[in-house]
């Protein structure tokens, strides 16, 4: 589904990615994980076309810049950018025009309910709260029912109901076949709902490992992304450059 091959990204001399390497498959939910600055952002912005970078990333063999790659997935960005002047609805129909859908209204009007902003629709952008912003941030990222869905930091500032309902919709999406990428900081957040995970550091891919191989070795996640990030040399100096685990390709 996402093929990302040999992905670098410099600013200056700085490498925010560096040649990134990895494979998502069809039906699979993937976290990406890493301290501020590794290089998460970057990267879910590459993936999604709006920078400039080396390398090759397609989608279901597509070219990702390419219209028709575009039309296959969501993005759901860190911090919601919504239109002032445009209430809750128009944002959903603004989109659906852009996307040519059809028979989307009652889709939109479920996840109006699941995500309670039913009674929010005639709200404009600037109106909303955060958490209500993130909630149609999120309606956004899925009414187009993507085939691949990329989400950055998906769960800040929604409520325990809203985080519940998301937890669910990744379920159903997983289980329909869509493939998830989702960037996070919260570990415990995404304990139950992955495949993959992706654990970045100064700009590469560290570990790239499956939960059933996490499983097999008997470790948790948030184990193996202390292991990498603060890794510790003898003296007890904290190592940035630790090895790639997992099999994983940098």
């Amino acid at each position: 589904m996402l093929q990302v091959s040999h992905v670098t990204k410099k600013y200056g001399k700085v490498f925010a990615c560096e040649d990134v390497t990895f494979t998502l498959d069809r039906g699979s939910a993937t976290v990406l994980l890493g301290p501020n600055g590794a290089g998460k952002s970057t990267l879910l912005k590459s993936v999604i076309g709006v920078l400039r970078y080396q390398g090759e990333i397609t989608i279901e063999g597509l070219p990702n810049k390419s219209v028709e790659a575009k039309r296959l997935f969501g993005y759901v960005p860190e911090i919601p950018s919504l239109y002032p002047n445009l209430t809750v609805s128009e944002h959903v129909e603004f989109l659906a025009r852009a996307y040519r859908l059809k028979d989307y209204r009652a889709y939109a009007d479920e996840l109006f309910e699941r995500f309670e902003l039913a009674d929010k629709k005639k709200k404009f952008g600037d109106e909303l709260s955060k958490g209500m912003q993130q909630k149609l941030n999120l309606i956004l990222g899925l009414v187009t029912r993507p085939r691949l869905l990329i989400m950055d930091e998906p769960m800040i500032g929604l409520d325990p109901h809203a985080i519940k309902e998301l937890k669910n919709v990744i379920a159903e999406l997983r289980a329909a076949g869509c493939t998830l990428l989702v960037s996070t900081h919260i570990i415990d957040s995404v304990t139950e709902l992955w495949d993959r995970a992706l654990i970045m550091q100064t700009g590469r891919v560290r570990a790239n490992v499956t939960k059933a191989e996490l499983d097999a070795e008997g470790r948790t996640l948030e184990e193996l992304f202390f292991a990498i990030t603060e890794h510790r040399s003898e003296n007890g100096e904290v190592v940035f450059d630790a090895p790639a685990a997992g099999g994983g390709e940098r």
